[in-house]
C-alpha cells in the first residue's frame, strides 16, 4: 500500500512551488510522475500548475476524478488545489493509493476565507496517511505569528463575509494569523486597507 500525503497551508505558503520542486526532482531521479488539478483552477493556465514565484508544472485538469486513471508506470501523483475537488474524489485517490504502489502528494488549503474547513480538505485530513503544514508569516505588518487563515476583501478594503468557497481570482486575499483573522472578520465595520495603513503609521513612529 502506498501513502497518501496532504500538504496544507495558507495562500503564499509555497504549496504549488513545492509541487513543482518535487516534480523537478522526480525528473532528475528518473521517477515517473504526473500532476493533476481541478479544472476550476484556471486563473493562470487551463492546464499547467503555476506557482506565484513562476514555477510551471505540466498537468492535466479534471472536473472530477470519476474516470481518472494514472498513466501506466506512474510512481507518484501530484495534486494541486485539492480543496477544489470533491470529497468523493478523495475516495478515488484513497482507492488508487490502496490498490497500487503509487504515492500521492496533495497540496491545498485547509480553511476558506470564512474560517471554515473545506469539505474536501476535511475528508483528506481524515484519510491521509501523513499531513504536513507549510508555514508562512501573517501578512499584517509587525506580526510574526504563523498565518493560519485568509481575509478576503474587495477593492475598497471591506471584508467579504460569506459567499461561495470556490472563488478563483475574483477577490483579493491576505493570509493572516488566527488573532488578526478574528480581530478583522468578527468586526462588522472593519476595513482592511484602513487597518493596514494604521499599522504602517505605527511602524514609522
Amino acid at each position: 500500500m502506498a501513502k497518501l500525503h496532504f500538504y496544507y497551508g495558507v495562500m503564499s505558503s509555497s504549496k504549488s512551488a513545492l509541487l513543482g520542486i518535487n516534480a523537478f526532482n522526480f525528473v532528475r531521479t528518473d521517477n515517473k510522475w504526473e500532476a493533476i488539478k481541478p479544472a476550476t483552477d484556471n486563473r493562470d493556465s487551463a492546464t499547467d500548475i503555476v506557482s506565484r514565484i513562476g514555477i510551471r508544472t505540466k498537468a492535466r485538469a479534471f472536473q472530477n476524478l470519476d474516470n481518472y486513471k494514472p498513466r501506466k508506470g506512474t510512481q507518484f501523483i501530484l495534486v494541486d488545489e485539492v480543496q477544489f475537488f470533491s470529497p468523493k474524489d478523495i475516495d478515488k485517490l484513497v482507492q488508487i493509493a490502496d490498490s497500487s504502489k503509487i504515492t500521492i502528494f496533495c497540496y491545498g488549503l485547509k480553511v476558506d476565507s470564512n474560517g471554515n474547513l473545506f469539505p474536501t480538505s476535511a475528508k483528506l485530513w481524515a484519510e491521509a496517511d501523513e499531513t504536513h503544514q507549510l508555514e508562512t508569516v501573517c501578512e499584517i505588518p509587525r506580526c510574526s505569528s504563523m498565518a493560519s487563515h485568509h481575509i478576503r476583501f474587495d477593492e475598497n478594503g471591506n471584508i467579504i463575509r460569506g459567499g461561495a468557497q470556490v472563488e478563483v481570482g475574483a477577490s483579493q486575499y491576505k493570509s493572516v494569523c488566527r488573532k488578526h483573522f478574528h480581530a478583522l472578520y468578527d468586526n462588522t465595520s472593519a476595513n482592511l486597507l484602513q487597518y493596514l495603513h494604521t499599522r504602517r503609521l505605527q511602524k514609522v513612529k
